[in-house]
Formats: structure tokens, sequence, C-alpha cells
């Protein structure tokens, strides 16, 4: 079957003339995302749509904490941390003392592949990946955290160990901005279907615990080895796995036709007709719910991003926003 390869980027809407944004992106337009990301965080209160909300409540625990001393009971200590054996051994009570990590690690996993670059609406998926990712780094970055990643095409795995740093950013993203420049409609270049797990064991050589690890992909490939993964990775970090679509693949227009491409070859879809419409429909539909039921037995949180919306409200519609200085909540 071929890939989903082609796109026009005068299709945009939003901006037919400049592809940064749509069909590609740089390194300036992701660094520019450090203002967008302001106000957002992956432990703040999040919305009750969120996939954070609900059941995975608890799985992004914030930072660690360090046991720093045991000593005596003043009011508003947390009962929860009274340490029984001291207190009966003192005939007072007692409490341990914690002091909340100053650091945990953020972990992108960005995926370039040739089944990314495609979008018919605001952009390509490869793109809202990049913004994706930037926003996380943005957000852990702003938190105090060091910033790092693995990101992989269809012919290589780049991995960037976490520092705190602007220039570790700008490394991450010149990265992400040179696997992205290279994909191209004309290319030769197949997707490795297995570059998706070759990339996640990457990151089980990074991570060791504790880590934050945002995984944004289309999820090409994955399989049963994907979620063993997936479920390795979250025993000791936190884990969240975002897939990227686009809405074609869920309602097809009836009145045009689709080129797709993988490399040199291009077939075109009469997809005006129902017979060819149809099946397309339902095999796409199919794939789709394959991998999101792949992703949930996994066990991590899935986040889908569309293509069709800007980025940064899909992130902020999801993750929601630190209460603000001086605002009460609900308002």
């Amino acid at each position: 079957m071929a890939n989903e390869a082609t796109g026009n980027p005068a299709d945009n809407p939003d901006n037919p003339d400049n592809p940064i944004g749509s069909v590609y992106v740089d390194a300036a337009h992701l660094a520019k995302l450090e203002f967008r990301a302001r106000g957002l965080s992956f432990v703040a209160p999040h919305p009750l749509t969120s996939i954070l909300s609900g059941k995975h409540a608890s799985r992004l625990r914030g930072r660690g904490l360090n046991f720093e001393e045991i000593r005596g009971y003043l009011p508003g200590d947390d009962i929860r941390h009274l340490d029984w054996k001291v207190s009966m051994r003192l005939g007072k009570p007692h409490v341990r003392v914690y002091t909340e990590e100053r650091d945990r690690p953020l972990l992108v996993v960005v995926d370039q592949r040739m089944s990314m670059f495609f979008g018919s609406r605001r952009a390509f998926k490869s793109v809202v990946a990049a913004e994706a990712a930037a926003l996380a780094v943005w957000m852990a970055f702003g938190a105090g955290d060091r910033v790092g990643g693995v990101i992989f095409d269809d012919r290589s795995v780049v991995r960037v160990a976490p520092l705190r740093s602007r220039s570790r950013v700008r490394l991450l993203f010149g990265a992400i901005a040179r696997m992205n420049a290279a994909l191209d409609a004309e290319s030769d270049v197949r997707t490795d279907y297995g570059q998706l797990n070759a990339a996640l064991e990457g990151v089980l050589q990074l991570a060791a615990h504790d880590y934050l690890i945002f995984v944004v992909s289309d999820f090409a490939g994955a399989n049963e080895r994907t979620r063993q993964l997936l479920r390795e990775m979250s025993t000791h970090n936190d884990v969240v796995a975002s897939m990227v679509f686009d809405p074609l693949w869920q309602q097809m227009p009836e009145h045009r036709a689709l080129v797709v491409s993988e490399g040199r070859l291009q077939v075109e879809l009469r997809i005006e007709h129902e017979r060819v419409r149809a099946p397309l429909a339902s095999l796409f539909r199919g794939r789709t719910a394959e991998v999101a039921e792949l992703l949930r037995a996994s066990g991590v949180p899935l986040m889908a991003l569309s293509t069709a919306e800007p980025t940064v409200d899909q992130v902020r519609r999801l993750f929601g926003e630190r209460p603000r200085a001086g605002t009460e909540s609900g308002l």
C-alpha cells in the first residue's frame, strides 16, 4: 500500500506562500514556540477532557522526592509522613521530611519518517510532531528540567542526552529540523516501519528512571514489540504517547482524486468513486483503531493530535494550564 507522502503547500489556507509551519519546520520556528508554551504544564490541574485526568491523573507524578531529615512533628505537617518507629522510640511524634527533586529529565521521541510527510488540511503530520515536541521541550525547560530526545527518520536514529541549557535545546531543534527538511515527495526513501521500535530502544539507553518521555508519532509499524517497549519504559518513568493523524483518513472527500506516493511510485486514487473510497476509509479507520488499542494496552496515556488544528491549541486544551496568580479556578 502506498504511504501518505505527498502534499501541496498551496492547499494550506493559513499560509499558502510559506511552507514553514505547514509543510516544513526549521529551528527558528520551533524556538519561537517558547512563548506559546508559557503557562502549560505536564502536571498542572488538567481539564476533565484531558488524557491525564481520571484514571491517568496520578500517572505524571511531577518531580520525585528526596529524603531530607527526621524532625519533631509541627502543626500542619502531613501525618502521612509520620515515622512511627522513631516516634515510639522517642515518645514524641516525628516526621520524615522530604524535599522535591530539582530535576526531572524530559525525553521527546520525534517521528520524521516518510509516513509523516502528509497533510490534507493545515499542516503535515511531520510538522505537528515537531511542534508538539518543541512545546514539550519548552514546558520542561521552563520548569527547570533537563531536556533531550530521540529523533528518527527512515535511515537513522539520533539520540540527544538531556541537559539543561539553551544550547542543548538548539541542538535538539537542529536535529529535528534537519530530518524534517530531508523529507521530500520526490525522494526514493520508503518508510522503515522498524525504525519506531529502534527509536524506543534508544530511549531505554538514555532513560534510567524518573524521566518524562513524550513520544509523538503516527505509530506506523507499531506492533507487539512496541507495546512491550512502552510498558518497559513506563515501569520507572512517566510516558505519554501522542498519535498524530490526518482527518482525511476519518472522512474522505467525495469529489476529488488523491495522489499517494512511496518514493518513486505514485498512484492516483479516484476516491470520488464509492467502490474506491469506502474500502480505503474502512482500512485507515481500522488501522488507526488497532494502533490506538495497542497503545492503550501498553498502559500509557494516549493523546491524539490532528493536522487540521493548530498544535498549540490542541496541547493547551489537552494538558491545561497552570493557574495564574490572582485568578481563581474556573474563571
